[in-house]
Order: C-alpha cells, then structure tokens, then sequence
C-alpha cells in the first residue's frame, strides 16, 4: 500500500471540497438530459444524470484545480489526509483517501455504454459478503442506492471481528464508480460527509480505447510524487474483506508541491 499526505493549508476541508462543488456543479448543470434512475427493477438501468458528480473529464473545465491527478482518477485533496494507492500485481488499481479515524477507497470499472452496472455490482457484493458470514442492509442516500454492510474480519489478535462498511457507486459514460466508507464515516453521517463530497468531487479519466465491461481503470503516481520505502506494497482484490482495512501503513508517498 502507498500513501501520499498533503500538508495542512490553512483551509477547513469541508470548505475546499464546497468551492469544487459548486464550480463543477455549474459547468455540469446543463451537460445532460439524459432519464433514468434507480427504480424497483434496479439492473440494466441507463446511468442516471449527476449533476453533483462524480464526473466525468469531458464535464468539467480545469479538472486538475485542487485535485491529485492519478491519471484514471482525479482525487480532491483535502487538509489533512492521507492518499494510498492499491495494487494488483504491476497495476494501480484503487485509491484509499484516509481522513482521520475515517477512510474512502476509490476504484473505477470500464461499463457498457447503454447500461449501468452498479445495480448488479451491488447484488454481488451483497451477495459474497453474506456467503462469508456478513449482513448486508440496502439503503437510498443522497448518493443514490448503496449497502451498508457489517463484514466478518480477522482481528490483529486472531479472533473474529466486525467491521462496518458502507457502499457507494455511480454509474457514468461508459464507467463506473465505486467508494467503500469505511471507520468512523461508516457509522456517524457527520464523519460522512466530507468523504461523501470527496466520491462527489472525484473526476473519472476513462480514455477512449476499447475496454472490456468492469475492466479496472488503471491509474498511475503523479510525476511529482517522491517514494519512501517503508514496506511492502499488498495485493488486494476488488470486492474481498481484505480491501476494507485502509489503515494499515505501507511504502510511503510524499507528494511535492
């Protein structure tokens, strides 16, 4: 696992994320007229207009402003936090913003230009926790339809534990989105709602090549980062419990402003 940190500015957050808000809500307000929406089938479904993100690069004027360019993703930076970024073999496939006592991985999917995919994705997710022991509750939020979930995990002493989850996505132009909330954010709305604006905020760079449907949207390092070995780099899966412990430290990422 990697992790970048940006040094504290002087700016709340909360405010940060809001002035991204309301700059990219304006450029987006009238880029589609597209309809659709989560409805009792809730598969297959067209992706439903975001006029509050995420968004997609096309959407949004000088999309580099106040985000870290992870190529595939562009990732608000807030006061504060810690960026790790996730590998499976020679790929970066995810990135984990860790505010505190809370976290948000950030992964995005290739998908099919006529449907959505988070309807499905969501049933499998559910789905596989539930098979390993866990309790999923579906939920309608203001980021739409999500999983809350209590997942089965192995405690640093051995025995077995629980952890608290939640389960966001958002299907967009031939991509889809997915944020897992996890610590504190998972259970207190409160502790939420800047990670929330973080998935709102996140700009997804697909490219125009050909991919295959829920192939990962590989990202890279930004040029300027400065790496110190601190560990070892772990493999994880996309939907496994063992994606959900953002807190453990690995190499170490400085960013250079």
């Amino acid at each position: 696992m990697t992790v970048f940190r940006r040094r504290a500015k002087g700016e709340d957050a909360g405010n940060q994320l809001d002035e991204l808000a309301d700059a990219d809500s304006n450029e987006f307000e009238d880029a589609s007229e597209a309809e659709g929406g989560v409805t009792e089938g809730r598969v297959g479904l067209p992706p439903a207009p975001r006029p509050e993100g995420p968004f997609d690069i096309s959407e949004v004027d000088e999309a580099k402003d106040g985000r870290v360019d992870l190529g595939g993703l562009l990732v608000p930076g807030v006061d504060g936090m810690e960026l790790r970024v996730e590998v499976a073999g020679d790929a970066i496939v995810a990135a984990t913003l860790v505010l505190g006592n809370s976290a948000i991985q950030l992964q995005a999917f290739a998908a099919p230009k006529s449907e959505g995919i988070w309807g499905e994705v969501r049933q499998e997710i559910a789905d596989g926790i539930e098979q390993q022991g866990g309790a999923v509750d579906e939920e309608e939020t203001e980021l739409g339809w999500g999983l809350r979930a209590r997942v089965p995990v192995q405690l640093p002493d051995g025995t077995q534990g629980v952890q608290l989850v939640r389960f966001v996505g958002c299907d967009g132009p031939r991509w889809f989105l997915r944020g897992v909330i996890s610590g504190q954010a998972a259970m207190q709305d409160d502790a939420a709602a800047v990670l929330e604006q973080v998935f709102r905020q996140t700009i997804v760079v697909r490219g125009e090549g050909p991919m295959a449907p829920r192939d990962p949207i590989v990202l890279r390092l930004p040029e300027d980062a400065q790496m110190v070995a601190d560990g070892m780099p772990q493999q994880q899966g996309p939907a496994s419990a063992s994606d959900l412990n953002p807190f453990e430290r690995g190499p170490e990422i400085t960013e250079v402003r």
